[in-house]
């Protein structure tokens, strides 16, 4: 099927002029039609499997696709578990292409580089964008982080689609600077000060664009450099967001509630048994994010989810999380509940970096968060286990800690 033909079909398409490297070397752009169950390496093979079908595929996992023409699936990082099938329309993301090709520049002769796997669906949606706006694209999965460091330099990369986990490997790994590149655009969670100012120093020309979103609904805000540092940033072009109470009803500004959106690049729904946590209100989507307005700028304050209930205080671990990484000492964070006899349930924080440092650590958090959203303790570790998303892994940081003494 030609390229027109399946655009016309509702099928994600190849542009003439695109280009593609794999680890630094050349790949043909052949697409060759397989199954529709598409493994994820090596991604260059991945990716003209995908092409050649165009729609009605999915690339990682192991549960039969049911995308149908014109829809294909992706799948969630499953921080908090497994991950979950997202089923979506190849519409709902060829509108994110069109809105990027002129907020971003991308388009053919423009370098575009993913680290991350495409069973991922920030590097699958970069990678695709790029193919289809006629850009070169870089894949880097499979090389070390000084060699992806390299590689963004040889290829004088201008545009990465990265989460702050990957960026920060390549930051730390050391290497040449990246005068080249011009724009970042991270998604998973928020840059830390120690991280953008690396970043600052690596790439001195790059713009940092931070955008708040989920598998299930893609961009949904975007920040810059003149966002406040406790905001996700203002709308992205396309997206209402309402903030809403238990009962459905619309919050006035600075009230904490739930964040629903609405696009169109919203999913279909969720494949497979899994019912999945998004929710759906006459055509408006949240996925359990608690924020609140403050007009124009979205504040997070969790996930109703992760929510923990210290001596009846409501408490979002995320707040914690971020404060805690903006300290001097930690380098990574996780926090979470523990039984308490007294209080119901208090905070452990789980730490990578300085064990010197916990005593301020501590101090700092009782000073700034207050006797209840403190941590009690901090258990320290030296490695740092994350997802195919370079998010943490939450499951596997509760699952170690279980047994381990804390008070």
């Amino acid at each position: 099927m030609s390229a027109s033909a399946k655009l016309a079909a509702g099928g994600f398409a190849l542009h003439p002029a695109a280009r593609l490297w794999e680890a630094g070397v050349a790949v043909a752009l052949h697409p060759v039609a397989g199954t529709a169950l598409i493994a994820d390496r090596p991604g260059a093979a991945a990716l003209m499997a995908a092409l050649a079908l165009g729609s009605g595929f999915r690339i990682g996992g192991d549960a039969p696709v049911v995308a149908g023409p014109g829809a294909f699936e992706t799948l969630t990082s499953g921080s908090s578990g497994q991950p979950r099938r997202i089923l979506r329309s190849v519409e709902s993301w060829r509108a994110g292409f069109a809105v990027n090709a002129r907020l971003f520049g991308i388009g053919p002769g423009v370098a575009v580089a993913v680290p991350g796997r495409l069973m991922h669906s920030l590097s699958l949606y970069g990678a695709l964008e790029a193919l289809e706006l006629g850009a070169d694209l870089h894949l880097l999965d499979g090389l070390r982080p000084d060699r992806q460091r390299a590689a963004l330099a040889a290829g004088r990369v201008e545009v990465v689609y990265a989460t702050p986990a990957q960026l920060r490997l390549m930051a730390d790994a050391g290497g040449p600077l990246l005068p080249a590149l011009r724009l970042v655009v991270v998604g998973g969670s928020k840059l830390d000060p120690a991280l953008r100012a690396a970043l600052r120093a690596v790439a001195p020309a790059a713009a940092l664009r931070e955008f708040y979103g989920a598998a299930e609904a893609s961009f949904i805000t975007l920040a810059d450099d003149t966002t406040p540092e406790d905001s996700v940033g203002t709308a992205y072009p396309g997206v209402r967001i309402a903030v809403r109470d238990p009962a459905g009803r619309d919050l006035p500004d600075g009230h904490v509630g739930e964040v629903w959106v609405q696009s169109a690049y919203l999913f279909q729904g969720y494949a497979g048994d899994d019912p999945g946590s998004a929710r759906w209100q006459d055509g408006w989507l949240t996925v359990g994010e608690m924020g609140r307005l403050d007009r124009p700028h979205l504040r997070l304050a969790g996930r109703a989810g992760r929510m923990v209930t210290v001596a009846d205080q409501n408490v979002f671990p995320e707040e914690v999380e971020a404060f805690l990484e903006s300290l001097p000492g930690v380098t990574r964070a996780a926090v979470l509940p523990r039984p308490d006899a007294l209080r119901g349930q208090v905070l452990v924080a789980v730490c990578t970096g300085d064990p010197a440092a916990e005593g301020d650590v501590l101090r700092a958090c009782r000073d700034r968060l207050g006797p209840l959203k403190a941590p009690r303790a901090v258990i320290w570790r030296v490695d740092w286990p994350v997802l195919a998303s370079g998010k943490t892994d939450l499951s596997r940081i509760a699952a170690d800690i279980g047994g381990l003494p804390w008070r």
